[in-house]
């Protein structure tokens, strides 16, 4: 994508900025998760980007690494959120601890479609690497919208594959349930 658009990343980065300016809710995953955890829990921000989600949850009192394939939006996540450690890295090659964090998470957050950007050959991939980052009894919550050439089945299917079970599916961050005509998911997981 910032092959084809050089300017995206900045553009993303604005876009975020003129949500907030205009008072948006920019967060709502990050409450999501941070109700599912006792304070003070390592989460992993799969596909972090400005750090939104990760930085709201650092802020919060969580333990949090980031990690994005975007260096311009890894670069805006450290100037924003601190709290936070941001790493540039493919998440189909996901190995921290070769990059000296051993430790396992309590949660992992994967929002803002970033599943529907996976090449297809690596879905199966990233989801299995994302369950190996997680501590046994940990929980991912996953959550990406229709009609982005990901259909939720497959996606479901990829994630039982890679070693996921479902723990409940909703339809919003907000804890709206998941129906057939759902045009959201929000898969939380759970190791099988």
């Amino acid at each position: 994508m910032t092959t084809e658009d050089p300017g995206h990343s900045a553009a993303y980065v604005q876009r975020f900025r003129d949500l907030a300016a205009a008072g948006h809710d920019l967060v709502g995953e990050a409450r999501l998760v941070d109700a599912m955890l006792p304070r003070g829990s390592r989460v992993l921000d799969a596909g972090s980007g400005t750090g939104r989600v990760g930085g709201h949850l650092a802020a919060v009192g969580h333990d949090v690494v980031g990690v994005d394939g975007d260096p311009v939006l890894v670069a805006e996540a450290r100037t924003e959120h601190p709290g936070a450690r941001w790493l540039v890295g493919d998440l189909a090659e996901l190995d921290l601890p070769a990059a000296g964090i051993a430790e396992p998470f309590d949660a992992i957050v994967c929002a803002g479609n970033v599943v529907t950007f996976l090449a297809e050959s690596t879905r199966v991939e990233v989801l299995r690497r994302l369950r190996a980052h997680l501590r046994p009894e940990g929980r991912a919550a996953i959550g990406f919208g229709a009609g982005r050439g990901y259909a939720f089945d497959q996606f479901l299917a990829d994630a039982r594959e890679a070693g996921w079970a479902d723990d409940l599916l909703l339809s919003t961050w907000d804890l709206r349930p998941f129906t057939p005509d759902a045009d959201f998911l929000v898969a939380l997981l759970r190791p099988a």
